[in-house]
């Protein structure tokens, strides 16, 4: 058994219209956003033998703003093809890891992300959490998927179930979405 965390970078600042995606900041509500799931992460108690990460600015921040509440950090191995990556680029990506750990912790985006929960999960009618993913995805939410499997290269469509989803807005109701008048 495998477990693997998938964590979306939080909400990213796009008030400057000429910046390149791959270097979008993180906004304040993101900022937040990641501070919460970081206090989160530490006090359910999680631990992760890896850490892979897209090496995008608004990735980056996450995991330092999350760190500082989690008051944990330990190194992250960045790997640019995770950013805007597809499900099956990241099943790869799993797959060539070494050392064989037990449990992972992926940070990245969307929709690769949400579309690997949906590969990995099957979608048989019997997991409410799934199905919250199919309604979104938001920035800066956990999930938590227990894979079946003995080694991250026998990883394969269906194997897996999402047994946490906690996205920022459970934790703090401020961080739900924007109302609009």
């Amino acid at each position: 058994m495998k477990t693997l965390a998938l964590f979306r970078h939080a909400k990213s600042d796009w008030s400057d219209a000429r910046a390149r995606d791959f270097d979008r900041p993180l906004n304040a509500r993101g900022v937040r956003g990641a501070q919460v799931m970081g206090a989160h992460i530490r006090i359910s108690g999680a631990r992760f033998d890896r850490m892979i990460a897209s090496p995008a600015v608004r990735v980056a921040e996450t995991i330092e703003e999350a760190s500082k509440a989690w008051g944990r950090s330990f190194p992250v191995e960045w790997d640019r093809r995770i950013y805007l990556a597809s499900s099956a680029v990241l099943m790869d990506l799993l797959r060539e890891l070494e050392g064989d750990p037990a449990s992972v912790l992926m940070v990245g985006h969307n929709p690769g992300l949400e579309d690997l929960i949906f590969d990995l999960v099957p979608d048989d009618g019997t997991c409410p959490l799934r199905d919250a993913v199919e309604q979104k995805f938001p920035t800066a939410t956990l999930a938590v998927i227990q894979l079946a499997i003995d080694s991250w290269a026998d990883l394969e469509e269906g194997c897996g179930r999402l047994t946490a989803l906690t996205r920022p807005r459970d934790l703090d109701p401020a961080l739900g979405p924007e109302m609009v008048p």
